[in-house]
This record gives structure tokens, sequence and C-alpha cells, in this order.
């Protein structure tokens, strides 16, 4: 593909008022970004850019020293880490509720963060996590039993990047922004009161587990964007073995998905939603979303002739293009009248890059996820299968695939001089 073409489907873009769409090597050295190759809506946020850097130096769930402690502290402050290994949760969530927090897992020494029996709600603004693996797994609880966990969800929080993660064995979503739905008497209330100014970035988000602890029973889900959650850039991301909601956007809400790869959903791609039980009397505003550069890619599990886009209920305008569809997969299925397809963007977008979409597969199998310049097995496992793309399935516990890692605790002083403040790349 030429740089013209690039050049063309860029000014394409930037067609939406108000767009900015810089040139990639603007993009990267802006000041002004969070960090080298942030982008979208919250691309700008300064995190915990400001604050002092805080140390975590042990495994523990809690106490001195630990995660917990860490986020927990008031004013910025920027988490490196100093101790590699597994932080078992024992069935509990960590909360951000400060604001100005930068989570550099990057930092960590080989085998790098994971939480596991748990996970990690954002209720908070100016948030960056980086490089952290979650997998909460059924966590020793019973099927059925209610154990509702995602790996991370955003929830009423704003100005947030998730970024480099891994993310798999959710019992709920992997991947979600969330809040109330109708906070407020008018659609701009409700916009204001839930989730918005959201980033999704280079995120591995896998194997949702199917019938586990959930009360709904079967609820192997990629990720969720809820009713009314707006300005949410999801990119570079692979969804991988999950059965639906690979992502899921709900009535109202607006953002882009951007050069993310999609392999192996069983039954749900990308979907679009509204739901009578859901809304009630409320009057909910068009939703607007942008689906530029996937890819889907169908595995041993996917319905034959997936399509890449399905609806069911609301009122949408949407924009397609670029998408690249494997194995007999479909674009979209049969509009409904309240479907509009869009010739332009729907939204004015902030300075974000977008792949042709016959680059997106190798980008994100070389890119996405925690620390891929040092994935840990099961990371490598998932990647392993997406690329030979007759592997993986839909599981229903993590025993299937080897259960909750076991990484002996490392260790490795930071120095602050291999930190460098104005990107928060951290220098192996």
């Amino acid at each position: 593909m030429s740089d013209r073409y690039i050049i063309d489907r860029r000014e394409l873009l930037a067609s939406a008022a108000g767009a900015t769409l810089l040139p990639s090597s603007s993009v990267a050295h802006s000041a002004l970004l969070s960090f080298k190759g942030a982008q979208g809506w919250a691309g700008y946020t300064k995190g915990g850019n400001e604050g002092p850097i805080v140390r975590v130096t042990t495994l523990a769930p809690s106490g001195p020293g630990s995660l917990h402690a860490a986020i927990a502290i008031k004013g910025p402050r920027r988490i490196v880490f100093e101790v590699g290994g597994v932080i078992d949760l024992g069935g509990k969530v960590l909360t951000i509720r400060e604001p100005f927090c930068t989570i550099a897992g990057q930092t960590a020494p080989w085998p790098g963060v994971t939480l596991i029996r748990g996970g990690l709600v954002i209720s908070s603004h100016d948030v960056v996590v980086r490089h952290l693996r979650v997998r909460p797994g059924s966590a020793g609880f019973a099927k059925h039993s209610g154990w509702e966990c995602d790996a991370i969800n955003v929830f009423q929080g704003s100005n947030v990047i998730v970024d480099h993660c891994s993310l798999s064995w959710s019992t709920d979503e992997s991947l979600s922004a969330s809040g109330p739905r109708f906070g407020g008497k008018t659609p701009t209330a409700w916009r204001a009161g839930t989730s918005h100014r959201i980033t999704f970035s280079n995120n591995i988000v896998a194997e949702g587990l199917a019938h586990s602890t959930h009360s709904h029973g079967e609820h192997s889900k990629g990720g969720l964007i809820h009713y009314n959650v707006g300005e949410v850039l999801i990119t570079g991301n692979i969804y991988a073995s999950n059965r639906q909601r690979n992502p899921l956007f709900d009535g109202g809400a607006r953002g882009a998905i951007v050069n993310n790869m999609i392999y192996n959903p069983a039954s749900q791609a990308v979907m679009l939603s509204s739901q009578p039980e859901d809304i009630g009397d409320h009057l909910v505003p068009e939703g607007k979303v942008a689906i530029l550069a996937n890819v889907l890619q169908p595995g041993p599990s996917t319905l034959k002739r997936l399509p890449l886009l399905r609806v069911s209920g609301g009122n949408w305008r949407v924009l397609l293009d670029d998408n690249v569809l494997l194995g007999g997969a479909q674009l979209v299925e049969t509009p409904l009248p309240s479907i509009i397809l869009a010739c332009k963007m729907p939204f004015s977008v902030p300075a974000f890059e977008v792949l042709p979409g016959n680059q997106v597969r190798e980008y994100v199998l070389a890119n996405a996820g925690a620390q891929p310049w040092q994935r840990d097995p099961i990371d490598a496992r998932i990647i392993a299968e997406v690329r030979a793309g007759n592997q993986g399935a839909i599981i229903d516990d993590q025993s299937q695939v080897g259960g909750y890692p076991t990484y002996r605790e490392t260790r490795r002083a930071f120095e602050p001089a291999h930190f460098t403040p104005d990107t928060l790349d951290y220098i192996q």
C-alpha cells in the first residue's frame, strides 16, 4: 500500500470538523502526549507524570511497599516496580480512587507483574496503567456463585489509558468502561456522569471464562463499552478466544475501534446493542462508532460466516472502512432501519494513527500485550495460537490451559536514570 494511499486515508478521517490527525513523527514526539505513542481523547492525560516515584517492593496484596498501598497514595505518583512475579489478590479487587496515577509495569523485572484471583477497577481521572498482566480466573469460587470479576474495569473514570496490558480469564468482561447509565436528566449529563475520554491500546484481551462463576451462566466476554460512555479509542488490541463482545458498545456510546485483531470469536465479534430492559423510558441518543482497519480471523470455535459487526437495537451512525475479513467472515449483517452507514467520521477525533488493514495482523502480533519484548508463557501461547490460525478454544476454567502462573519472585533495583519522565518509557 502506497504512502499516498495512507495520506489520503488520513485526509478522509480528518474531514470531521475539528479533527486533528498529526503525522506519525509528530505524534511520537509531541511533548503534550502522556507517553510516546499515546493516542486518542485520553492521550494527553498527565497521569502521574508530575508526581514522585513510588516503588513497589513486595508481591503481598496489601501493606507497606505493595501495589495496593501505592495506588492509595493521594496526589500525583508514578508507580514503578522493584519486584516481579505474581500478586495473589485472594478474590478481591484493587481500586484506584485517587487521581493522577501512573502504573509503569514496564519497569518490573522478568516475569513482570501478574495479578491473579482478582482484578483492577479504575474509578478516578487521569490514570495510566501500562504493562500489567491481570488474570482473575475462577479464584476458587463455585460455578454460578456470583464471582463476576473484570480484569480491568474503568468505572465512572475519565482521562484513562490502559496500554500494553495482558488480560485473560475474566468471569465478567476482560476490559471495560462503564458507569451509571443515566446519571442526570439530559444526555449531556449522562455522558458526563459515566466513563469518558478512554484509550484501550495494544492489549491482549483473551480467554474470557464461559461456564464459570458468573451468576448468569455462560459469560465469555471480551469487553463492554457501557451506555453513553464516550470518546473511547480501542486500538491495536488482540481479542482472542472470547465468545462475545469483541467489543460490545451499548446504546449512546461513542468511539473508534481501530487496528484491532479479533481472533476465534464464537458467536459475536463487534456488537452494537441497546436493550429495552436496560433503558426503560429513556430516549437514548444516537451512538456513533468508527470501525476502521480491523482484522477478523475465524478460529476453531467460530460460527461460519460470522459478521464483523452485528447490531441489536438502538440508533447508530457507523463508519466502516478498510476492515480485513479472513476465512469467509462477513462485514455486517443486514443493517436495521435504525443504522446509518456513514461515509465520513461521525465525530471529531484527536490525534491518532491508522495503519492500513493489511498491516494490522503482523503489527499486533508483534506489539500487543504486557512487555512484548519478554512475553510470559501464557501470552506466548495465546500469540502462537493466533498466529497459527487453527488453534485456541473458548474455555470454562483457567485449569484447561495450565492454571494460574507460579513464577518465582525476582528483584531489580529501579534506576531513575533509566526512566524518561516525558514518555514514561523504561529503557531495558
